[in-house]
């Protein structure tokens, strides 16, 4: 069996939205296993400063600047590939509010990341993918792409498509070496978490980081480097018989509904 440290050696990624949070994670977690990683991000300081913490642990990788959103940006993405082996489709927003109070602009936004955003991966992704013989996708979707959480209505609408999305480029590709899957997280400590709390509980961070981690089942919220362990054998050859699957890493939320 191949060493883990040695699983993705020769294989080139790309992780949408790898600057920070669960893509960051995911993006040190793939180069570490051998793979050079082109982080994808709208700023490039933020791509930048993941390819220095690659490079300082003895990975490879470059930096592509993009906007997951826009149709020609993604095209110029993708064409500077060398090769793609491994395609992570990481990059989303959040919003909160039910269907009263999202607005045609917040529906809108969210979409054009969480939606249009992997359509574009998956879309000039796939045809790379192919031209190096096949490969392995990942999807970031969320528990929410199965289960009903009060006020995530556009996010929800935003990650069930992410779920199917996965489920249909898995069907129509099984036969051409591609194999697509996603993960479904549930609360995931990131910078997100951080600056939503500070922004709706000044003073009350603490409190509400507590009471937020208390909600998950098994009693605090995910890691980022947890996600990207998941993500990091999907992409692997030990999951080379697994595709349109979706896994929870939730901490037992779905268990209990």
């Amino acid at each position: 069996m191949t060493p883990i440290a040695h699983r993705l050696t020769g294989k080139h990624a790309l992780v949408t939205g790898g600057g920070s949070g669960i893509g960051r994670a995911i993006s040190r977690r793939l180069a570490a296993e051998g793979a050079h990683v082109t982080v994808l991000e709208l700023q490039a300081p933020a791509a930048e400063a993941t390819l220095a913490e690659i490079t300082a642990a003895g990975g490879t990788g470059r930096v592509a600047t993009a906007d997951v959103s826009d149709t020609e940006s993604m095209r110029a993405a993708f064409e500077a590939l060398p090769r793609l082996d491994i395609l992570v489709n990481n990059a989303g927003i959040a919003h909160v509010g039910s269907v009263m109070n999202t607005t045609p602009a917040d529906l809108d936004r969210i979409y054009n990341v969480n939606v249009k955003g992997v359509y574009h991966g998956l879309h000039f992704g796939v045809a790379k993918l192919l031209a190096s013989g096949g490969g392995a996708i990942v999807n970031l979707a969320s528990v929410v792409s199965k289960i009903a959480l009060q006020d995530r209505f556009a996010y929800s609408m935003s990650k069930g498509a992410v779920l199917t999305m996965t489920l249909s480029v898995a069907r129509d590709f099984i036969d051409r070496g591609i194999r697509c899957n996603c993960v479904c997280p549930g609360r995931v400590h990131t910078p997100f978490v951080d600056g939503f709390l500070a922004k709706n509980y000044p003073g009350r961070e603490k409190e509400m980081f507590a009471q937020l981690s208390a909600a998950q089942p098994i009693g605090r919220m995910g890691q980022p480097d947890e996600i990207a362990a998941l993500v990091a054998f999907l992409c692997s050859p030990e999951a080379g018989f697994i595709t349109g699957s979706a896994y929870d890493i939730d901490g037992g939320v779905t268990l209990l509904r």
